[in-house]
């Protein structure tokens, strides 16, 4: 065949009869109606592909609410901050009245209060990182209800308060570093030194624990054991201070999974009678599902953090809201790669659901969500009261106001001994030189 004139394929596709044979002199019956299908209409109310115009400036929240037209998993970065906005702003206000509603609940500024329920999950990669100062920003001002982590993640973020990790590379040669007492994850590396801190830390919060249970009778759960562990820590750059100082509760099933389950290991050669409970913290996170009003979850990463709080929304037949960031795929029907659809299936996410998967590095994403959602909608996100906000604004201050003064005063010992060191040594060197010139003079009466 041979075309009269050319035209874009935008008009071609949506051609009538007619039309085709106006632009068309010649081509087979069978290969017009394959090639030049009429496009269904349905596409006029579907979104454009449009990319952000940096003609328009720098504008970040611009560029980030933009991204829901860019198409491939920018547009799924797009709806997971929809769908986490719908979860910080819903309010039982918006639903309307029940009979069976508690007499509470029917009073209008009750509703207004009554919020959604937000399970935040994340493996220990997202504390090894820089991902722990924004969750501990979001656990600071009470913007989640519910965490579920592993093992790894409670160990380091005390270990971060006192020693400091390290970015290397992700070819480092494992043998090399191994001599070196250095633990590498990815690119990341953490001294053997920080693990030491924390033994002498959680041993010595054992011990408390073991005591209690002997005297006192309590049983510890995991997150009566990482409460504990914010409390004693007490330090405004810890997440787990400030989920003891909230009230939030941190769930973590495969609690010695790590340098607690060493600890604990050690521990029982000498008190083998010492109690985790892990059958109150079941119990306790299945409640907090059953009896919310609304739940949302956002999860960072998949397996065990990310099947415990979906099953626990089973509970409830379903969360109403669902983000899920991790790189895994359905084929290998791991968790991780389970798309939210197999969720419903479950009964995890309820039917009428919108949830969103974004197939990316959390690392990568989490910081622009949060600043879009939790962050830019503040007030709405907040669970502290402004009392509450002042009163944790004065401990910070303080808190780095002491901690500048101790470090002045480490400083001021190190130049001390410095200085000390400086003086021994001058000395040392005068006696030489004293030494010589006696030596020299014995010579010279010698001759």
């Amino acid at each position: 065949g041979k075309m009269v004139e050319s035209i874009d394929p935008e008009t071609l596709g949506t051609m009538s009869e007619v039309q085709k044979q106006k632009y068309i002199e010649w081509v087979p019956p069978a290969l017009l109606d394959q090639a030049l299908v009429q496009s269904p209409l349905f596409l006029k109310d579907t979104p454009v592909i449009k990319g952000y115009d940096f003609n328009e400036g720098v504008n970040y929240s611009k560029l980030l609410k933009s991204m829901k037209g860019f198409g491939i998993q920018a547009s799924n970065v797009g709806l997971a901050i929809e769908e986490i906005n719908k979860m910080i702003k819903w309010r039982l206000s918006d639903e309307p009245v029940k009979e069976d509603d508690d007499e509470d609940l029917k009073k209008p500024e009750n509703r207004k209060k009554a919020k959604c329920t937000i399970y935040l999950g994340f493996t220990s990669n997202m504390v090894s990182c820089g991902m722990r100062e924004i969750i501990r920003y979001l656990c600071e001002h009470k913007m989640v209800d519910c965490i579920v982590t592993t093992c790894g993640a409670v160990e380091e973020d005390v270990m971060k308060c006192y020693h400091d990790s390290y970015l290397g590379k992700f070819n480092y040669k494992g043998s090399d570093l191994r001599l070196k007492g250095l633990n590498r994850i990815g690119n990341m590396v953490l001294p053997n030194n920080n693990y030491i801190c924390f033994e002498d830390f959680f041993t010595d919060l054992v011990l408390d624990m073991y005591d209690r249970q002997k005297k006192e009778g309590i049983f510890f759960s995991p997150s009566m054991i990482i409460d504990e562990i914010g409390k004693k820590v007490n330090n405004p750059e810890s997440v787990w201070y400030w989920c003891h100082k909230n009230k939030i509760p941190v769930f973590c099933p495969a609690i010695t999974d790590g340098s607690v389950g060493d600890i604990l290991y050690f521990f029982s050669y000498k008190h083998d009678d010492f109690i985790v409970d892990v059958n109150k913290d079941i119990r306790k996170i299945n409640d907090i599902a059953l009896h919310a009003h609304r739940t949302g979850m956002l999860v960072l990463g998949g397996g065990l953090i990310k099947h415990h709080i979906a099953n626990a929304n089973l509970m409830r037949n379903g969360a109403q809201y669902s983000v899920f960031i991790n790189t895994g795929v359905e084929y290998d029907c791991s968790d991780a790669g389970a798309p939210p659809d197999e969720a419903v299936s479950w009964g995890k996410i309820r039917m009428d659901a919108h949830p969103v998967k974004i197939y990316a590095e959390a690392s990568l994403v989490l910081p622009f969500i949060v600043g879009e959602t939790f962050a830019s909608n503040y007030e709405a996100a907040t669970g502290l009261t402004p009392e509450q906000r002042e009163e944790n604004k004065k401990f910070k201050e303080e808190f780095y106001r002491k901690k500048k003064e101790e470090d002045d005063k480490k400083k001021e010992e190190e130049k001390k001994k410095e200085a000390e060191k400086a003086t021994v040594q001058g000395h040392q060197c005068l006696r030489q030189s004293d030494f010589i010139d006696l030596k020299l003079m014995s010579l010279l009466n010698l001759s």
